[in-house]
């Protein structure tokens, strides 16, 4: 298939339960991908909008109708037959009791338990947004290890439940390995604590846990010819050439920055959420927006493409 051909454009429903688990349904077999789990969803009609074919297609496919959602992720890819743009929505509330309307198998299905083996390829970037929350900490200055504690902590029980661990060159210069050991230590034992996930971005020296997520730095991004082997692995990116390469290598989300004018930064040129959109957009892996946002940005992030929010001064108090 040439590479020009046009996307079919795909309304995507991740219905999601109180329990934390998602429906998905079943593809026939003897159709594209039969045997294969799915989101549900279908195509867009000529001149459709998206909440009318979510609308039309969840109440033909399952006998609901969605009464709250918003946007979840786009992600692009080309089967070797077609071309598909899936656009997904996170529906959290519905009328009615989902059933198999056309004779297709649903089911439920824990989000933290999906197996990507059993998912069209094209379905790989929705798991990964789904499994991911809308809010990320980026943890800020300390005076103490027990200063530390108290802030994360405090986040925590906020609700945070993905932490990047933020140690720079010149902190570890300043303070010295055993106290950054010891901080990443209280940092992974607090968040295994609260069911939370930590992402260690700290200079490259230091020991992390067993299986410890690695957060990479731009400079770090650019120089990796292929993934950390990680369970989990994040990049900052600040322009298309980084967050291509960062879909390139196989990150599972990234940061994109600034959104705004800070003042850690004031010289760099904010990206606007237009300037966000765009480029975010372009890529299959959720991403962050960062850089001078806060909890009250959260419904513009999502209506411009993001994951959700990571913010250091909004969460780190």
């Amino acid at each position: 298939m040439s590479e020009s051909s046009p996307y079919i454009h795909v309304a995507v429903a991740a219905v999601v339960n109180d329990n934390n688990e998602v429906l998905i349904s079943q593809r026939k077999q003897g159709t594209h991908l039969g045997g294969y789990w799915e989101f549900p969803g279908g195509k867009l009609e000529q001149g459709e909008s998206i909440s009318a074919a979510l609308l039309r297609e969840l109440e033909e496919e399952l006998a609901i109708l969605p009464v709250s959602s918003r946007p979840l992720i786009r992600a692009r890819y080309r089967y070797p037959e077609k071309s598909v743009l899936l656009d997904v929505w996170k529906i959290s509330a519905w009328s009615g009791i989902p059933r198999g309307v056309e004779g297709q198998r649903i089911a439920w299905r824990s989000i933290d338990q999906l197996d990507r083996d059993v998912f069209p390829p094209a379905d790989i970037p929705v798991i990964s947004a789904l499994q991911l929350p809308a809010s990320c900490l980026i943890t800020g200055e300390f005076a103490s290890v027990s200063d530390f504690e108290q802030k994360l902590s405090a986040a925590l029980r906020a609700g945070i439940e993905l932490v990047q661990l933020r140690l720079t060159q010149d902190w570890l210069a300043a303070n010295g390995r055993s106290c950054a050991a010891e901080i990443i230590d209280r940092c992974a034992r607090l968040c295994k604590r609260q069911s939370a996930r930590p992402v260690f971005n700290v200079p490259e020296n230091l020991e992390l846990p067993a299986g410890g997520a690695i957060h990479l730095n731009s400079r770090r991004l650019l120089d990796c010819e292929r993934r950390p082997e990680t369970d989990l692995v994040s990049a900052s990116c600040h322009n298309r050439r980084e967050l291509e390469h960062a879909e390139a290598i196989g990150v599972d989300f990234a940061f994109l920055s600034p959104v705004q004018r800070t003042r850690s930064h004031p010289d760099a040129r904010p990206l606007g959420w237009d300037g966000f959109h765009a480029l975010a957009d372009q890529v299959n892996v959720p991403v962050y927006a960062l850089g001078g946002l806060g909890q009250g940005d959260m419904e513009t992030a999502w209506n411009s493409g993001a994951q959700g929010i990571a913010a250091r001064g909004a969460f780190w108090k």
